[in-house]
């Protein structure tokens, strides 16, 4: 990534959500498509779709390989299901482009990437939806993997894409190391947002949420959040927040501030070590109440 000279303007109001009107209906508050799960990892997708219903989105259609459905499906009834042809291996296959994209096209956004896994299918998927996708996108895990390589699709996007790596992903998307990461996050998070033409969610002790000419340093959270799924709690609201018309880099801002606020809700609660991913699902309800009244 050449070096470059940008001005960033420090950001530090947290966005509300619009109050809804009274004639609203579920066709309101956006449609999400969340594109997740493999074998061994169908929890990524259950706590990804609950927080993109938690987080206020009417619809939500969560989109897994066949063999997940018996166990998605009862995992919360709110959200619809969608199968998808998989590899024989517990992820999907190449088939699954064509119906992804045709899920895509009736939904307001699509979330990708929680415990999706790497084959071909989900390679073939991930450039696919870069191309052909014309809503915004929200990308986290697996799918910021597979973009390793297809960087110059992603800046030819025209609609909004949210990427939501933690260092480690950051790493490999920069072709650098964790540590150089985190010895550079502001600055790496800036020029790279602002390269590739994205949101950033930098990920770890107080989360970046930058496009390049913004910067939002994040004051929730807390070390018990440290936990499997947590991730894709964030990813699944951020996803919500953009279906019901928040603009990207708001909608991202938004997304952590509540995701940590929830972290410290459930912190004071159940205490640090025993903290789980669902009990941020538990506690979003609490954090959007504290939230509205707060502003």
């Amino acid at each position: 990534m050449p070096p470059t000279n940008l001005t960033v303007t420090a950001v530090t109001a947290v966005p509300q959500l619009a109050p809804r009107r009274p004639d609203a209906h579920k066709g309101s508050f956006g449609h999400v498509l969340v594109v997740a799960g493999s074998r061994g990892m169908s929890g990524a997708a259950v706590l990804c779709a609950s927080a993109a219903l938690r987080g206020g989105a009417g619809l939500v259609t969560l989109a897994v390989p066949a063999e997940l459905l018996p166990l998605v499906a009862p995992a919360n009834p709110c959200y619809l299901t969608l199968p998808l042809p998989g590899d024989g291996d517990g992820r999907l296959s190449t088939p699954c482009v064509e119906a992804v994209l045709s899920a895509a096209r009736s939904c307001t956004v699509t979330v990708m990437g929680p415990g999706l896994g790497k084959s071909e299918g989900t390679s073939r998927l991930v450039v696919e939806a870069l191309a052909q996708i014309p809503t915004p996108l929200v990308l986290d895990a697996d799918a910021l993997n597979l973009l390793v390589g297809h960087l110059d699709q992603l800046r030819d996007r025209k609609a909004p894409t949210v990427l939501t790596p933690h260092p480690g992903e950051m790493g490999r998307l920069l072709g650098c190391s964790t540590d150089i990461v985190q010895d550079g996050r502001q600055a790496l998070g800036v020029r790279f947002a602002d390269d590739v033409g994205s949101v950033l969610v930098l990920k770890g002790h107080e989360t970046l949420v930058t496009d390049g000419a913004r910067l939002y340093r994040n004051t929730t959270g807390n070390p018990g959040m440290a936990t499997g799924g947590a991730g894709d709690v964030l990813t699944g609201l951020i996803g919500a927040l953009v279906g019901q018309g928040l603009e990207s880099f708001a909608a991202a801002q938004l997304g952590v501030y509540l995701h940590g606020l929830a972290g410290d809700l459930a912190r004071d609660e159940l205490g640090e070590p025993s903290l789980i991913a669902s009990d941020l699902l538990d506690q979003l309800p609490r954090a959007f109440l504290a939230h509205a009244r707060a502003g």
